[in-house]
């Protein structure tokens, strides 16, 4: 990089423009750069969904924020993982916890482990993932991932929070580390000869050059889809899912969630998200089987709000992601880059690897297209492995009470990838599940264990018919021990309303 001030303009704000903005700015804070924020004031944050994984905690970390000062501001509260009810009709698994991973699995999960691969042999063994993981511990029983002082083991944790508060936060964030911002809207963009894009053209009559450009303008895809004409991939044949209807209700301040529930409905599945002072829901579901009129009837009746008078809002999307995310000198961020459905909340994570993987490889590349193509190839894989993950969702469900869910259940338009992994948990390959999931690189969001969660979760066993009554002696976990010590390693975290009444303390 040479001596010249380099000039990066950020088009779009939103929670994607603003984390980008922000993580720049603190990873390159002792280089000659100048980072410019642009935001049209005719466009709002799309918001689809209020979740997170833990990736979340490694971006505040990284920008330097305490949860008492971006929480309490934001009304968020925290998620140890996420529950699925209804996505199968198999006895005995009706709903199963999705849990974020700890340092106590390495004692557990050898064990689930071991009974899953016990179950898939057709022997009488508990292998449901509830009873083994400290996370399930913590979401069913409304605690709090924070432990005491006593017991040094924090549990990771993602969280819920109010998409256009974040959003102002971050913007306030980003403007005391020097981020120039500007409310403009863009109404051309002029490019160089050989296709980079030189400066952008605005309707207040401004023209702003920069040396590089990060498209955050979301599905308007304004950069590269718009202007450098990357192809998008779109998936709609694989995730059917395409709107939501989303109305907010009132939190029960006495018994707040520490989890996301996502409810398998007609033709779709509902989210429920506490805050701390609303109840986000949203209802996911495909317009090719359901009007939107219907969804919002079923979605009011699901919520017993039929006949309240409560403003229900429509969001819309498409699935899929461009074919390539960084294109001459213009890097696509959060919904530009593409989207996949709400139901693991992956879209701040897509967002906070893109852009660390991005600084990682622009800076080794001498702030150059250098290494642009190792980058998308390895964010590409990244994505399409969420998909496969995603997929299983609707692939593996057995309902079969409308065609949405029995089409799903049928749908072929699946990857090799997919195929293998579920081949390999069924007994249909000789390859195990590991194997595979290290074969095509698809573990590096969901590794190893969160496959099993699923399957097993599901119910993806041999039927009950089929199973051994044999005595398998030593080989079975003895699940009274088991429950005693998830239970007493839960004992030392305090309850969820406990945790965000301290974080309210400390911001004072």
């Amino acid at each position: 990089m040479n001596h010249e001030k380099l000039k990066i303009v950020i088009l779009g704000g939103g929670t994607a423009g603003w984390m980008t903005a922000n993580l720049m700015a603190a990873r390159w804070k002792d280089r000659n750069i100048h980072f410019t924020l642009i935001e049209s004031p005719d466009v709002g944050i799309v918001g689809v969904g209020e979740g997170s994984t833990p990736s979340m905690q490694n971006f505040f970390h990284e920008i330097g924020v305490e949860e008492s000062e971006w929480m309490p501001e934001c009304n968020a509260t925290y998620k140890n993982g996420i529950t699925f009810e209804g996505w199968t009709s198999i006895p005995g698994f009706e709903k199963y916890c999705h849990p974020f991973p700890s340092q106590m699995d390495i004692h557990t999960f050898p064990k689930f482990d071991n009974n899953c691969q016990l179950r898939r042999h057709n022997f009488d063994v508990e292998a449901h993932p509830d009873r083994f993981f400290l996370g399930s511990y913590l979401s069913q029983n409304q605690r709090s991932p924070k432990a005491n002082h006593n017991f040094p083991f924090d549990h990771p944790n993602g969280y819920h929070f109010d998409s256009n508060l974040l959003g102002s936060f971050l913007r306030k964030k980003a403007k005391q580390r020097g981020v120039e911002h500007l409310q403009r809207h863009v109404s051309g963009v002029i490019q160089k000869e050989n296709g980079d894009i030189s400066s952008l053209k605005f309707r207040e009559g401004e023209i702003i050059e920069a040396d590089f450009f990060v498209d955050c303008t979301g599905f308007a895809g304004l950069l590269l889809q718009k202007t450098l004409k990357v192809p998008f991939i779109n998936l709609d044949k694989v995730l059917f899912n395409d709107t939501a209807v989303v109305v907010a209700t009132p939190v029960n301040k006495d018994d707040l969630n520490s989890q996301t529930k996502s409810t398998a409905l007609k033709y779709g599945w509902a989210w429920d998200i506490p805050l701390t002072n609303r109840t986000g829901n949203g209802y996911v579901f495909s317009s090719r089987y359901c009007s939107v009129n219907d969804a919002e009837t079923e979605f009011r009746t699901h919520l017993g709000l039929l006949d309240a008078d409560v403003n229900v809002r429509t969001v819309k999307w498409k699935q899929g992601r461009l074919e390539k995310s960084w294109s001459k000198n213009c890097l696509a961020i959060g919904l530009s880059q593409g989207f996949i459905e709400p139901i693991e909340a992956m879209a701040l994570h897509l967002v906070y690897n893109s852009i660390g993987h991005f600084i990682t490889e622009f800076e080794s590349g001498n702030f150059s297209n250098q290494n642009q193509q190792q980058y998308n190839s390895i964010n590409d894989r990244a994505f399409d492995g969420v998909v496969d993950y995603i997929l299983a969702h609707y692939r593996m469900n057995s309902r079969r009470d409308t065609d949405y869910w029995r089409d799903n259940a049928e749908n072929q338009n699946i990857t090799p990838s997919f195929l293998a992994i579920v081949q390999s948990w069924l007994g249909a390959s000789q390859n195990n599940l590991a194997d595979e999931i290290k074969k095509y690189d698809t573990g590096s969001f969901f590794p190893l264990a969160s496959w099993q969660i699923l399957f097993a979760g599901y119910g993806v066993f041999p039927p009950p018919e089929n199973v051994k009554p044999q005595n398998i002696g030593n080989q079975s976990v003895n699940m009274d021990e088991l429950d005693n010590f998830i239970q007493r390693c839960g004992s030392n975290y305090s309850s969820h309303l406990e945790s965000l009444n301290t974080l309210k303390q400390l911001a004072k």
